[in-house]
């Protein structure tokens, strides 16, 4: 079994470990009314979309999220939340560093000797879920979850359906598909976002992703006998009849949305499998991207 299987197969019992820190990590995370910026790259940049969508669904402030490249210079928040796995990314250590004694930052991430804990502010360690694989997967979906239930959102029905999305098998006929969009509303557009990156990282596919209600607006034009269409949460009405219409497959997002992004992550490994590729070897990627100055 691939590192990365082994890692998303333990997500379970790191959610639970993560909801259960969230209590005592309040003071190191936004208190409701704080003008919030969330940070990352690659996967991470795709959680920070999600937190964002659902801080701000849950009236707790304003909260924007950003590649940590494309950081705005000189907008003002109350606190940066930079969310890094290996703590070595050079983007986000950069910004840290920039943005340090300006912005109040916390940083979330999965190994406390890196220079991430010396450039931010407060630090949250969840070395619990840290990963050997260069594919993301566990690290990720735990820190989502410890912002979750630090918004009062997560539930112990994620935990299950996380469960029942690693035991259940995969609709018939996906994996031979050959091309797959993910679809996703509000919140879980980060998560369809970050579905696509697992499939292009782990199988090399031909993956896109979309707001749900943007999906019509071109997209579906792609879409036909031998390609899926994922929905991430509730579709809009009517659309997964449209899709099968097309003579795609679709695919119901019927278990807690974090918990259909495992799904996800399981059908990039079963794609790669199925096509020889080994996913713990993706193709011109590295654990970390460490940049030097040339």
């Amino acid at each position: 079994m691939s590192h990365v299987e082994n890692e998303l197969n333990s997500q379970p019992e790191c959610w639970t470990r993560a909801a259960g820190l969230a209590a005592g990590e309040a003071a190191k995370l936004p208190a409701p009314g704080e003008r919030v910026a969330i940070v990352g790259c690659g996967t991470s940049w795709f959680m920070a979309q999600a937190f964002a969508a659902l801080r701000e669904q849950a009236g707790q402030g304003e909260t924007d999220a950003f590649a940590a490249s494309e950081f705005p210079a000189g907008r003002p928040y109350d606190r940066l939340i930079a969310l890094s796995r290996s703590g070595t990314t050079t983007e986000v250590v950069e910004l840290l560093a920039a943005v340090k004694g300006r912005i109040r930052t916390t940083a979330v991430i999965g190994d406390p000797n890196t220079p991430i804990v010396s450039a931010a502010d407060d630090v949250i360690v969840l070395d619990f879920a840290d990963e050997r694989s260069v594919v993301q997967t566990r690290f990720a979906t735990t820190a989502l979850t410890l912002l979750r239930a630090h918004l009062g959102l997560h539930t112990e029905q994620a935990v299950a359906d996380a469960r029942t999305a690693l035991e259940t098998p995969l609709p018939e006929g996906l994996v031979e598909c050959g091309q797959f969009s993910f679809l996703g509303r509000g919140w879980t557009v980060g998560l369809a976002n970050e579905a696509a990156l697992k499939m292009r990282e782990a199988s090399l596919s031909w993956t896109e992703a979309y707001p749900a209600m943007e999906y019509r607006h071109g997209p579906i034009s792609v879409t036909t006998a031998g390609t899926a269409t994922w929905m991430i949460g509730t579709a809009p009405e009517g659309l997964a009849e449209q899709v099968a219409g097309t003579g795609a497959l679709w695919v119901e997002g019927g278990l807690d949305p974090l918990a259909e992004l495992v799904r996800a992550q399981r059908l990039a490994v079963a794609v790669a499998a199925a096509r020889g590729l080994d996913p713990d070897q993706p193709r011109h990627l590295t654990r970390s991207v460490i940049l030097t100055a040339g």
